[in-house]
Parts: structure tokens; sequence; C-alpha cells
């Protein structure tokens, strides 16, 4: 579960330091930092040798074209021809090819004749002795290059004719020893481990600073642990029977966390949860922590509760939790009504114990016939009112309700009449609970506005006009205009104490479960107004 109000890592670690389980555990952030530094590691060191070889490689080529480039050059050049047709080949060669040689940094360039005789060399001793090497394809008149271990030892070599009038009178090899390129690969590879060497040292600064972020996110647990928490987080979030919703500060429009009950009781559809599919009265989520307040919606009353999300001493989030109060709710309503009649009953009584002293006193002081006209005078008032009412309203339990209201406005000193033109003869769509609760939550809403009157009164009417349950409700106070009625509708919460503002949303709620309408006056006297089609279903 989200830790609400406090240090999250202290809850989150020490909920997994017991046991085997911290013993010997590595953190999934420290083994990501191990994993991530092998890999990177064995990949910079693949790429610094294919690097190596990749120089060696490019060495070869150029090395191949410099060496075909020199040779060619040499064999074309026309002096080089002359010098072939000369008395002593070797004293005019010798020098200009050393001079090349040098200048170009070949190993060799040797001028020999179309029988291997070397007329060039860079070792003078190997001049007129045969050239060891392949000239088969020079002499048909092709240039080629080879790899070749000679008298210096394996080379890159290219070899090509040299032509006069047509006819080929020499061949023309330079080269360039392998020991020599491998000296050249060395020289570059310090750059190439330098390199390798940032790059690894970059590579694992970065890899150190993602695992302390993965870290301080993680908090520090291994990938079992992780493990353990999501499923025991998942099967909590499944199993209690308590809605709730974690709504993250950096995306509040749009729910983190949503288990099935907080789906059931809101009526939520599948996938993302916005803030916009809660009912209106819940939509608010400031960073205040709110207990137990009362919410109405279409088909339930909720219990909510709302508590920041804190780390590190910044709130991150926000957390709601539900729970169902429609039964319970539904059985305070019908306990009010109880109380209610017990109420009606104990005034009632109370004002009979005093009429009964009164006559008996009277009769004790001979006064019969004042005392006959006091007793039959209250009883017909009394009796008048329930005939009155059982003759008009059918169903006792409404009956009962409105002449249990009028006793207890009474006693609170408002006077509560019912209108002469009230009859129905069934409360339907309505059940007579939902009509209990309509009547009664009107009726009281209605006596504690007549209360701030100096006269106090309240009318209540109940009737079926054109196929249509109509429930008027008027009083003495100082009404509603249309929007205060529709931010008490809308606004559909109290506290757990006080049950007190949910009567009108109660209200609200059947009317609109049967799709009816409610209206508020202020002229020619405060009156609420409930109208609900006979045809509902």
């Amino acid at each position: 579960m989200f830790p609400v109000g406090r240090d999250a890592s202290h809850d989150c670690v020490h909920y997994f330091q017991g046991g085997d389980v911290a013993r010997g555990r590595v953190s999934l952030a420290r083994q990501v930092l191990i994993l991530q530094l092998a890999v990177l590691t064995v990949v910079i060191a693949a790429g610094a040798i294919l690097a190596v070889f990749d120089a060696r490689r490019d060495s070869d080529d150029a090395t191949r074209q410099e060496v075909l480039g020199i040779a060619v050059s040499l064999a074309q050049a026309k002096s080089t021809a002359e010098a072939l047709h000369s008395p002593d080949p070797t004293a005019i060669l010798q020098p200009q090819t050393e001079r090349i040689r040098i200048a170009t940094g070949m190993d060799f360039i040797v001028v020999m004749a179309p029988d291997r005789t070397r007329f060039t060399h860079t070792n003078v001793d190997q001049i007129g002795k045969p050239f060891s090497g392949n000239i088969d394809r020079a002499l048909r008149g092709e240039t080629f290059t080879e790899t070749y271990t000679g008298s210096l030892g394996p080379s890159i070599r290219s070899v090509t004719p040299i032509y006069d009038n047509g006819a080929i009178i020499g061949l023309v090899s330079a080269g360039v020893t392998r020991a020599k390129i491998s000296e050249q690969v060395k020289h570059g590879i310090p750059v190439i481990l330098g390199i390798t060497a940032a790059g690894l040292a970059l590579a694992t600064i970065g890899s150190v600073l993602l695992s302390r972020r993965l870290r301080r996110q993680t908090l520090g647990m291994a990938p079992a642990e992780l493990r353990t928490m999501y499923e025991h987080h998942d099967a909590v979030l499944h199993s209690i029977r308590e809605g709730l919703l974690v709504f993250p500060s950096r995306s509040p429009d749009v729910a983190e966390v949503v288990n099935d009950e907080a789906r059931r009781l809101l009526d939520l559809p599948e996938g993302a949860v916005r803030r916009t599919d809660l009912p209106e009265s819940m939509q608010v989520l400031t960073p205040v922590v709110v207990r137990d307040e009362m919410h109405v919606t279409p088909n339930r009353v909720l219990v909510v509760n709302r508590d920041p999300v804190e780390w590190e001493g910044r709130t991150i989030g926000t957390v709601l939790t539900i729970r169902d109060h429609t039964e319970l709710e539904g059985v305070i309503g019908e306990l009010d009504s109880v109380r209610g009649f017990a109420e009606s009953l104990r005034s009632q009584a109370h004002e009979s114990a005093n009429r009964l002293h009164t006559v008996i006193t009277m009769v004790e002081l001979g006064r019969y016939d004042e005392a006959v006209q006091f007793a039959t005078a209250e009883l017909e008032l009394s009796q008048h009112l329930i005939d009155r009412l059982m003759g008009s309203v059918q169903e006792p339990a409404l009956a009962a309700l409105l002449l249990g209201k009028v006793g207890q406005a009474s006693e609170r000193g408002v006077e509560l009449t019912i209108s002469d033109d009230t009859a129905l003869d069934s409360p339907a769509p309505l059940t007579t609970h939902e009509a209990v609760t309509l009547i009664g939550n009107l009726a009281d809403n209605a006596i504690d506005a007549a209360l701030s009157s100096p006269d106090a009164w309240v009318e209540v009417t109940v009737q079926e006009v054109d196929s249509q349950l109509v429930v008027k409700v008027a009083d003495s106070g100082p009404g509603m205009s249309a929007d205060d009625l529709a931010r008490a509708r809308s606004r559909g919460y109290s506290t757990k104490d006080n049950h007190r503002g949910l009567g009108l949303a109660l209200v609200s709620q059947l009317v609109a479960r049967y799709r009816g309408t409610i209206t508020a006056e202020r002229k020619p006297a405060a009156e609420v107004v409930v109208t609900i089609p006979r045809t509902a279903s």
C-alpha cells in the first residue's frame, strides 16, 4: 500500500528487514549496476579489439595502394626503360630507387630482368641474385599486389611490368614488410586505448548515477522483495472491501491506482480512470486531509477519506478511500423516523398526562361541565387530524410519518400543517421506505429553515396531479434560490457525526433515480416542489 503522511522509505525498507530476506540480499540497483558494467566492459573491450583489427586492415589497404602506386610510377618512367638498355642498369637504377624508397618509406624497391635477376635491392648483397616471389602474372602483362615472405620477411608487395615498344623488358616490385606495418599500427593503439578508457569511465559514471537513481526509486530493495511487495500490494488492492484511488501530483487528472471496490462503488469504467469520471463532489483533490466526509451518488451514500501522499517532505499524490454507507444510512434514516415517532409519542403522552391531570382536578373541584368540554375539545382536534389523514393518505406509514412530524414540529415551536388537498392512494413508483425518506427529509429541512423566522410554520402537501406524484413543502424560512438548490444537491456531503446536509442530496438521489424534477421557489413563500412521474421505471 502507499505510505501516507510519513517517510515512505522508512516503512518500505523496514517492511522487508526481517529474517533471511535481509541477509546477503543484493538490491535491484546494485544488480543492474553490476550487470551494466559487465556488459559495457565486454562491449567496449570488444569495440577496442575490433578497432585495432580495423586499424590493421586499413593500414594494409593503404599500404597496398601505396606500393602499387610507387611500382607503377617507377615502371612507367622513361628513365627506367632507358636504364635497362644501358650496359650497367644497377649503376643507374640503384641510387634512384634508394632515394625513392627512403622518401616514400618503402622497405624495398626491386627492378629486375624478366628472368628474375635483380638490378636493385635495399640489401646490395641481393643484387644480381634471382627475385623470390611470384612474377608469372606480371610477365603476362598484369599488375598485382600480394602478401609474400621474401628475403626481408613477410611483406605486402606489388609487381608490375616495364614496357618498351610494347615488349616487357623488366619488372618493378615495391613492398613494405609486415613488421613495419605492425609498428605503425602499434603507434595508434595508445589512442584507441585512451578512447576506450575514456568511454569506459564515462559509462561507469553514467551507470553509477543510474544505479543511484534506481536505488532511490526502488528504496534499495532486491528483486525478490519488489516481487513480494507487488504481490502483497496487488492482493490487498483486490481483496479489501474499501475503495481506493491514488492520483499522482505529476498527473492529477488520471488515477494511478484504482482497485475493484472503487470501480464498483463509483460505477467506474474499465481502463484508465480520470478525475472527471468521479462524482462532481469528489473531483476536488486538495492536499487537505479529510476524514469521514459523506458523499451522495445517484445510487449510494459513501464515506470518503482523503490523504496526501508524502515523500521526502513533498506531496507526490492524493489517496482517496471510500466506504459504502448506503445500507447504514438507510438504517439511520429508519432509526431517525422511529426516534421521531417515539419523541412524538413522548410529547403526546406528556401532553395527555397534563390534560388528564387538568380534567381530574376540574372534576375534583366539581366543575364537571368544564371538564367534559375541555377533554372533548382536545380529543376532537386530534381525532379530526387523524381521521382526515387516514382517509386521504392510504399508506399507513406515510400517514403516521405526517402525524409524527406535526408533533415533532410542535415540540420545536413550529406549526406544521397538512394541507386540505393532501390525498394519496399509493406512493408508487416509490416504495414506502423511499416515500418516507423523501417526505421526511423535505419536512425536516423545512422545519430547520422555519426556525429562523419569528412566526415559524411549515405546510406539507402530498398529492397526485396528472399522473405525477407531487410533494410540496412550504415554510416561513428564507427559502433557496435555484443556485443554492443546485449546490446543495451536487455538494452531497456531510460529516460522520452530523447527518444534517444529506437530506436534499438523498431526495435528489431519489428524484434522479425516477427521472423526476425538484425545484425551489422563494415567492410568495419559500417552497420546494418534487415531481415524480408515475410511469417512471
